[in-house]
């Protein structure tokens, strides 16, 4: 069997990586980076080591190597967050539930928290940040956010638990984060 040192090891939820799932707009970088300085350890945004493994920003690596290279650079930068940091926080890419090895790394090896919101709150954040990617030329943007998140409905479900941010401060989705952690 296995040795009870390493089930206890497996319930303390502080000795893993937290990793935080969601869309674009969720609030995976801001509370991210709250909960990392609460728990006294490193933030890890994972699109920014995709773009450190691949030399060039997110946009560009799409552009120049497509989705499949994207997924492969994605799952080296994972495996390296990981293997250099025993307890962490993750912001991880939007995406990354799409891809089952990467998901699967990420839900056996973290505690994962699905931050959930809802369409509108997507959209108006991720304005907010400056970023016009889900508009650019789309009026149908708010539809395709929808869209989204009822496909990946069924996989950020897998997360152990679930924090809706939607309406709340960063201090009262933080609370709500910390609470699920427990």
């Amino acid at each position: 069997g296995v040795p009870v040192e390493t089930l206890v090891r497996e319930e303390a939820p502080r000795e893993k990586p937290v990793a935080l799932l969601g869309l674009r707009g969720a609030g995976k970088s801001a509370l991210g980076a709250r909960l990392a300085e609460t728990l006294g350890v490193p933030f890890v945004e994972l699109d920014r080591e995709v773009e450190k493994q691949a030399g060039t920003e997110l946009g560009e690596v799409f552009a120049m190597y497509g989705q499949d290279a994207f997924r492969r650079f994605e799952r080296r930068a994972l495996e390296r967050v990981l293997a250099q940091n025993r307890q962490c926080v993750i912001a991880t890419g939007g995406s990354l539930v799409a891809d089952p090895g990467t998901y699967k790394l990420v839900l056996d090896r973290c505690t994962c928290i699905w931050l959930k919101a809802s369409p509108e709150e997507h959209m108006s954040r991720v304005i907010a940040q400056g970023d016009m990617r889900p508009c650019k030329g789309r009026p149908a943007a708010l539809d395709e956010i929808k869209q989204l998140l009822e496909d990946r409905n069924r996989l950020y479900s897998r997360a152990n638990a679930t924090v809706d941010t939607s309406g709340k401060t960063l201090k009262q989705a933080l609370t709500e984060l910390k609470h699920a952690l427990t």
